[in-house]
């Protein structure tokens, strides 16, 4: 690789773009996260390790 390379990043797939930009499947994605954060989260700060 020669410097000129080694100064940009790689141009995204445009499906790659689309899953980082596309509003629906963010929202989504934090509907589904958040819940089990928060779950993890409240599991760890109340000393419990129950499942």
């Amino acid at each position: 690789m020669n410097e000129d390379q080694a100064r940009y990043a790689p141009k995204l797939a445009r499906f790659a773009v689309l899953r980082r930009t596309f509003v629906p499947l963010q929202t989504w994605r934090l509907a589904v996260i958040n819940p089990k954060m928060l779950d993890i989260t409240r599991r760890n700060h109340s000393g419990g390790h129950q499942r």
